[in-house]
């Protein structure tokens, strides 16, 4: 089994909002990966004393832990525990209910000898390659589907379509919100490698349009998460016209794993 990753922040003057773990267990009959993208709030109050790396650190651990550890739950039962756990930690100390309490995407999967479970919640992406080389993406699109308009602004987007109804969900604070992650599994013979990345190193794919799917995994195998990450900063230094990034940041937290199983 080979695992490797790669994360770098955006910009040097701000912390790292994305987490990334792997882990084979002492059994070494599976292992388990997490990966989580902290959403950066805007400037203002968002009720809670705390940062965004530090409730991606703590949310987690808590994943990792139970994931590795607690075989008998579901991933959706852990997303569910493990939101409710971290909540716990501040629960006197924040506003949970705030729209913009911190919050996270989350990637995670777990195999044995037999299979492999994914979870995906939000807009980072699992991709899963069959033995002859096939990739499938595990994608929540909901962002994709939301209607005209939805994200014209932050305040409309935490009005209309945060964490609601017909909108996208992200980890917070209710664990509620692990029902409405996409789920699933494959036969464990039937994947030979996993990656899982934030949207700051899925941009090559999916904002520059560089490669597919297939050719990303690709990229990866061959050059590396690193090799990945470098790619797409060359790509947003040279996009001075915001051409293919026409919202969001120049430069965002960019991380990527590769499981070669």
């Amino acid at each position: 089994m080979r695992i490797e990753l790669a994360t770098e922040p955006g910009t040097p003057e701000r912390p790292n909002e994305d987490w990334v773990s792997a882990a084979a267990p002492a059994a070494g009959q599976g292992g388990v990966l997490v990966l989580l993208d902290g959403v950066t709030p805007p400037v203002g109050s968002d009720g809670c004393v705390h940062s965004v790396p530090w409730f991606t650190a703590r949310l987690g651990s808590t994943l990792a832990e139970l994931s590795a550890s607690r075989r008998d739950l579901t991933l959706t039962d852990i997303l569910a525990t493990s939101i409710r756990r971290t909540a716990d930690t501040h629960r006197s100390l924040c506003d949970l209910s705030h729209v913009r309490t911190p919050q996270a995407t989350v990637v995670l999967a777990r195999w044995d000898e037999q299979r492999i479970e994914h979870l995906v919640l939000s807009d980072s992406v699992l991709l899963v390659e069959a033995p002859d080389g096939t990739v499938r993406p595990v994608l929540d699109d909901r962002l994709d589907r939301l209607p005209p308009g939805s994200l014209a602004s932050e305040e409309i987007a935490d009005a209309r379509a945060r964490n609601k109804e017909g909108g996208f969900f992200t980890a917070a604070a209710d664990p509620l919100v692990s029902s409405r992650a996409v789920t699933g599994e494959t036969p464990r013979a039937g994947v030979r490698a996993l990656a899982a990345l934030t949207d700051g190193a899925s941009r090559w794919t999916e904002k520059f349009r560089e490669g597919d799917w297939t050719a990303t995994l690709g990229v990866l195998r061959k050059e590396g998460p690193q090799g990945l990450i470098d790619r797409v900063r060359e790509l947003e230094r040279a996009d001075t016209g915001r051409v293919h990034l026409r919202r969001g940041k120049t430069h965002d937290d960019a991380t990527a794993v590769l499981v070669e199983l």
